[in-house]
This record gives C-alpha cells, structure tokens and sequence, in this order.
C-alpha cells in the first residue's frame, strides 16, 4: 500500500524499519530472554524523532497524526512486538493530555514526550476492574489544594520505567461511571512507588508491573479536564489508541509472514523446495489475504480519526479486534510451515507466537470489542427506524 503515501510518511516508514533491522533485530532475542527494558531502543527512537510523530509541532512534535504513528508501530513490530511496546505504550499514555490537557498541562509534558526525554505510560486496569473500570478501587479524595491517592494498578505497560502516567482513580464511588476522574501522576511524587513487575508469555522486553498509591498527594491541576470525566477519558483514549494495536499486531503478522514464506522457499523436502506444495501454498495464501485485508481496515481507521470524523468508536473496535486475531492466526501458520524448526526458540516465529497472544487480550479483549461492535450497530439501526 506504499503508493499511497507521502514522501514524509514514506520517510517515517523507512526510518522505523531501518531502526528495528539495524537495532532491535540484533538484540530481540535477548531482550525477551532477559525480560529487560529497551532502554538503548528507546534512546535510538528518541534520537530519531519517531516519539514526536502524532504530536503537534507546537508543543515540539512533528505534527503528523495516527495514520503517522500505525505505519511506525508497524515497522517496529515487524521485528519484535515486544520491544516496540515501549514506543506504543507511550502514545496510549499520552493520547489524554492531547485529548483532555488543557494548555498549561500539554507545554508542560508533550514536549518531553515528543523529545523522548520521558516516556508514558495510562493506568486504568486492577485486580477487580479489568473490562469494566467502572468498579475501581483506588480512590483520589480532595483535601485542599490536592488529591489524595490511594490504590494498586495492575498490568500497566512502561510501569516502573515511565516517568508520566495517566491515572484513573475514583473521586465519588457512589457514582459509578461518573465518579471517576483522571490524573497526570509523575514518577517520584510522594506515595506512589511501583510494585511487583509480571513475568508473561510475551512481549516480555516491555515492563508490565503494579503501580501502589500511599497518600499520593497529586495537585489539583494535574486534573485532566475535570472532575468526573475520567471514564470517558479512557474510552476516547482507548478508541485513540486501539489502531496502535491492531498495528502492533499486523507488524507481528507480518514478521511471521515473512519468514514462512522465506523458509518455504529454502526448506526442501522429497527433494524440492516445501512452497512448491498447495498445502505450504494455500496457507501462505491465506496469511497476505488477511494481513492485507487488517492493514486496509487499520489505515482507513487511522485515516478516519485524523481527518476528523466524529464518530470512530466501532472502526477501532473492529481494525483491533480484526488484526488481532490475524496476528494470531499468521503465527500459528508460520509455525505449522517452520514445523519442529517452528517451536524452537532460535527460529524467531516461536516468539511472535507468543508476543501476537496479548492483542487479542489487552485495550480490550476481543470478546469486548465484539459486544461492543454489536451494541453500535444495533444503535444505529435503532435510530434509524425512530
């Protein structure tokens, strides 16, 4: 789908993908043995400007949108979907001060964010509230000039190495959706210290760790938007963000594709190679027909969003959920073509595998976006025959 873009989203394209060839392929491996944050990566994507990409030029990004940030995800995911994380993971965090910041709060913190001087990270996921935030249990009461923090998040991405966090916290429990409000909390406040760092199946070079509040006093103009607005907060951000990781699992499936189709191609059995047989064919087939298929769904989704269009809840629903069960599908393919070879640990699918897993669980899992789907389509029917 390259004709279609501009010399600039070309260049953002290329430079993503020379960064994962030249500098995540080498370490991908090791990194995702290690479980250790991608600190050296991070410092390169800085360096390059990608962080700045979907950030208006003003506050010192490149100006560029979502469209901009999927095509980046993409590249960098190709090569390993973990380690691209740390730069994905970083827009969902600070998609709400874009969103919701006012102006005072967006000179403060887009800059460093766009500079990669400080990465991001949104906490809204606990033990007891995961698909509905609606029963969160870390509260924010007022008391004066601030908001007194006190709560556990769980399973935040860049949690621990990020140094802003959105926060969703419950300033009146007794009106569920409407109690909620969200905070800019930064690294190093007092009373907010990190907890235990998860051990997972995948994407292990990104940190996924608990966030622990203790009295964190959080001043009242950390406030984004206002009080009682939290919930919506998520959901736009999650609506903001859910191309990002339908990106993230296109470039895994992709990745994935790539190598079957180069091993197919090498691998000889009964003395030829193993893509001169329809079985090894049709499956190779059935990868691009779906990858091409989530990255149409995912571009014009991005598209959309950028060029402003109002209502784009359910595309991102669906590009998330679409894209995401072809990264799992692809991986599982990839690894049938590998076989034996395909299970190991040296051969690089094994590991897509497990890193394209998440996508269909975390921003929603796709059973929610399902639902959720439904729920718009039945709305609008209903209006329609009103």
């Amino acid at each position: 789908m390259e004709y279609f873009l501009t010399d600039e989203q070309k260049m953002i394209k290329e430079l993503a993908k020379k960064i994962a060839e030249e500098k995540i392929m080498p370490v991908r491996a090791e990194y995702d043995e290690k479980e250790e944050f991608p600190w050296d990566v991070v410092k390169t994507l800085a360096q390059s400007d990608l962080f700045g990409v979907y950030i208006p030029e003003e506050y010192g990004g490149m100006g560029f949108g979502i469209f901009e940030l999927c095509l980046a995800i993409e590249e960098l995911s190709r090569v390993c979907g973990g380690i691209a994380l740390a730069y994905a993971g970083t827009a969902l965090g600070t998609f709400p001060i874009l969103l919701f910041g006012n102006e005072q709060q967006k000179k403060k913190y887009l800059p460093l964010i766009a500079s990669g001087e400080k990465i991001a990270g949104f906490a809204v996921t606990e033990s007891e509230a995961g698909s509905d935030i609606t029963t969160l249990n870390t509260t924010a009461r007022k008391e004066g000039d601030c908001y007194v923090l006190n709560g556990t998040k769980q399973w935040i991405t860049n949690g621990g190495e990020a140094e802003i966090y959105v926060v969703i916290a419950a300033t009146d429990k007794t009106k569920g959706a409407r109690g909620l409000t969200a905070f800019i909390v930064e690294k190093g406040m007092q009373g907010f210290k990190f907890g235990k760092k998860e051990k997972k199946l995948g994407i292990r070079a990104s940190a996924t760790r608990e966030l622990v509040f203790e009295d964190c006093c959080v001043s009242a103009e950390n406030v984004l938007g206002k009080e009682g607005i939290g919930f919506v907060i998520a959901l736009k951000n999650f609506d903001a963000s859910r191309p990002g990781v339908a990106a993230q699992a296109l470039g895994i499936a992709q990745g994935a594709f790539e190598a079957a189709l180069e091993y197919a191609h090498q691998r000889k059995q009964f003395g030829q190679p193993i893509s001169s047989f329809q079985a090894v064919q049709h499956m190779l087939a059935d990868m691009a027909v779906q990858i091409e298929a989530a990255r149409a769904l995912i571009y014009q989704t991005a598209k959309m969003i950028d060029y402003g269009v109002k209502d784009y809840s359910a595309n991102s629903a669906m590009c998330k959920l679409f894209a995401s069960e072809v990264a799992m599908k692809v991986t599982t393919d990839a690894i049938q073509i590998f076989g034996g070879y395909g299970y190991m640990k040296e051969y690089p699918v094994e590991k897509m595998f497990r890193d394209a897993k998440i996508t269909q669980i975390y921003e929603g899992t796709n059973q929610m976006q399902r639902s959720f789907i439904a729920h718009n389509l039945i709305k609008n029917i209903s209006k329609k025959n009103r």
